[in-house]
């Protein structure tokens, strides 16, 4: 990082150096929010820290909601929409909504290119510590370490890979390049054999939410799908709580009332049944598959899952995108695809003694989660693990 010429790149005209810094914190409340929106408006953001989705989460989250706001002069230079959360007997701020951001980048400045200097971090941690006391540790997971050509300023702290790979597609040269990169003519052959089997089994439709009711029918058939999938596997269900349900339902809702939209719901539906739904977020010219699943029914060995990401990439093509994100996680059915690999990185930044403790371990286990996820022996066993805990609670 190159610090020298730094002030004059994030300083506007007559206001420079660190005295003319200032933090701001303070509750989620409406004027914060808009001021929150008017930021953004000047900013490079991804979407679980957009406008959007931050109003979404904070009118349903159980958690109180906080927004922080370092500026330079009267000039904005980075917000950080965040929720406060009982850990044990620790008290943290995270990215809101927790595990469903992923990819997370704060609201920075669009004049903001090659990070902050460390003096800034300091001051923007000094100045949570004394206006929230209360929390021990800013617990910040799976961060992209660039976004549109910004440098993430929160590299700038102490921080480590995260546990888990993130998988996309390079859609350069559009949809017939892709597939010539990942085996087309296999791909073309099985999409046109899954294409027989559900057309069999009676119409087959691509459907875009284009109105709030059907956003609604698309997430509850999602809902009831990931908790059939999620039993089966024994893992918790982390779209289970009404306060996620109700935030997607708000945002995605809402996107699909509106006429230019970053969030998106597609569902492949055959013989009136919706048998697979993805929920989309647009960011620039990358597209993000927030969250997907199918159907356990008689077409369920048709692929309707992989049949529907075929459509999905093939659009993205067509409308000129240049990455195709399928987000946190690896899977197979993403590797059939996939070409672009990031590891993102987490942040755990103590503000008390207590948060000391906490950073050290969630670090630890950080670690010991990547060891693990980057070992198919290990992870064999650990999926195991999980199933049969799983099982025993169920």
């Amino acid at each position: 990082m190159t610090l020298s010429n730094q002030p004059e790149r994030v300083s506007p005209a007559g206001v420079s150096g660190e005295n003319s810094l200032s933090v701001d914190v303070c509750d989620a409340d409406a004027v914060a929010l808009q001021r929150y929106r008017e930021d953004c408006a000047e900013a490079g953001f991804m979407p679980a820290q957009s406008p959007d989705w931050v109003s979404a989460w904070t009118r349903h989250a159980p958690h109180p909601s906080i927004i922080v706001r370092l500026c330079d002069g009267q000039a904005h230079l980075m917000s950080l929409a965040l929720e406060v959360v009982e850990q044990g007997r620790f008290r943290i701020a995270r990215f809101i909504s927790n595990r469903h951001a992923n990819g997370n980048f704060p609201a920075l400045d669009l004049r903001v290119r090659d990070g902050l200097p460390e003096t800034y971090l300091t001051k923007l941690r000094d100045g949570i510590r004394q206006a929230r006391p209360e929390i021990d540790a800013l617990v910040l997971e799976r961060q992209l370490r660039q976004c549109n050509g910004q440098e993430n300023p929160l590299l700038g702290w102490p921080h480590g890979d995260s546990p888990n790979v993130s998988l996309a597609v390079n859609l350069d040269g559009g949809f017939d390049a892709v597939l010539a990169r990942s085996s087309g003519k296999r791909k073309r052959k099985q999409h046109r054999s899954q294409a027989r089997k559900l057309e069999a089994a009676g119409k087959v439709e691509r459907r875009l939410a284009r109105s709030r009711a059907e956003a609604e029918e698309m997430l509850n058939a999602f809902f009831d799908m990931k908790a059939h999938r999620f039993s089966q596997m024994g893992i918790q269900d982390v779209f289970a709580p009404d306060a996620v349900k109700n935030a997607f339902r708000t945002l995605f809702g809402d996107a699909a009332e509106t006429k230019e939209t970053n969030f998106v719901l597609h569902g492949l539906e055959v013989a009136g049944k919706l048998r697979a739904v993805t929920g989309s977020s647009r960011i620039g010219d990358r597209l993000i598959c927030e969250f997907s699943s199918i159907a356990d029914d008689d077409l369920t060995d048709a692929s309707p899952g992989r049949f529907l990401f075929y459509q999905n990439i093939e659009e993205a093509c067509s409308e000129g995108l240049k990455i195709y994100d399928f987000s946190v996680g690896d899977e197979y059915y993403k590797r059939l695809w996939c070409d672009v690999e990031t590891i993102q990185f987490d942040t755990f930044v103590p503000l008390t003694g207590k948060g000391r403790i906490l950073a050290f371990g969630l670090s630890a286990a950080a670690r010991a989660k990547h060891v693990i996820n980057n070992d198919p022996r290990l992870w064999r066993v650990a999926k195991a693990l999980r199933r049969r805990l799983g099982s025993a609670h169920g």
